[in-house]
């Protein structure tokens, strides 16, 4: 098989099934029938001469080897679509499908502040959004499967590129009857290992509410590691212990647990992140990545410029 035999629209079809995980949704989604994508992608599986998904009656599980050729194909697509747009001209600002994702930690609390702008600015935006933990939105960012993605830094993958959008402080989130509750203000030599309460593994704000409070030498106790913040607030009001929460979290108010969750600052230097717009260094919308991270950036004046 030679270069000039491999069609974009091939390429078209392969990182459809590896974004959508399922032949029949793929085929919609490029508005041609299951078997003639399906017939399609095993061809060009038998010219290349290797597998790039597994078939399951439910789902197309991507390959190893299929990862890395996902990987290019969108690449190359990505390169496709600014030979388009310089043939085209410049295309109108932040429209047509844009596949964003976000931290589970942080989704919640800032797309209600910046969907609403975003929709009356640019109506013509087609805007999906998924959230997850970083690693899976890496994963999926460098698949193809997003555009873009909100985390927080730093980042280390030369595939990717980033904008630093805010700093973000984290609070502490305390019983309303914990002594550390009747304080103005805390600071973190105050905590006590036995009594922090953190997510589970894989959640990048465990690590930073690690490293804030002394490292890996606190011994968290693991009968209370909560899968999302939401179940760590809910553990809070219920006085088995406290936390520290990212600032737009503690803005949004919890249903039935006003009186029962204080929030207090952090002694300086307080504890923070910074979040990123990340993409990949191959996607050609750079003018519609600065809208949107200025959008973002407008949407949270409060929070500290990176």
């Amino acid at each position: 098989m030679n270069v000039s035999s491999l069609g974009l629209r091939d390429l078209e079809y392969v990182v459809a099934v590896a974004r959508h995980g399922h032949f029949g949704r793929a085929a919609e989604a490029c508005h041609v029938s299951q078997p003639a994508l399906s017939g399609q992608i095993k061809k060009l599986e038998g010219q290349l001469g290797v597998r790039l998904f597994e078939r399951t009656k439910r789902r197309a599980l991507v390959t190893p080897v299929g990862q890395r050729f996902v990987a290019q194909a969108q690449a190359l697509l990505d390169r496709a679509q600014v030979l388009l747009e310089v043939a085209q001209g410049r295309p109108e600002l932040l429209s047509g499908p844009f596949w964003l994702g976000a931290i589970n930690t942080l989704g919640p609390y800032l797309f209600p502040r910046v969907l609403g702008k975003l929709r009356r600015k640019y109506p013509r935006l087609e805007l999906h959004l998924r959230e997850g933990l970083t690693r899976d939105l890496l994963h999926d960012l460098k698949a193809g499967r997003l555009d873009a993605a909100l985390l927080a830094t730093p980042l280390e993958d030369e595939t990717l590129t980033s904008t630093a959008l805010f700093r973000e402080p984290l609070l502490l989130a305390a019983p309303a009857e914990h002594a550390l509750a009747r304080k103005r203000s805390v600071a973190l030599g105050d905590l006590r290992a036995g009594e922090l309460l953190a997510l589970e593994d894989g959640h990048c704000l465990r690590d930073q509410v690690l490293e804030a409070c002394h490292g890996e030498e606190w011994r968290l106790d693991p009968r209370f590691q909560a899968s999302s913040l939401e179940t760590l607030r809910h553990l809070v009001a219920s006085g088995v212990g406290y936390t520290l929460v990212p600032a737009l979290a503690a803005r949004v108010p919890a249903a039935g647990m006003a009186r029962l969750v204080r929030y207090r600052q952090l002694h300086r230097p307080t504890p923070e992140r910074t979040v990123a717009l990340a993409w990949r260094r191959s996607l050609p919308r750079t003018e519609d990545l600065a809208a949107l991270a200025d959008a973002i950036r407008r949407a949270v004046p409060a929070m500290v410029p990176p």
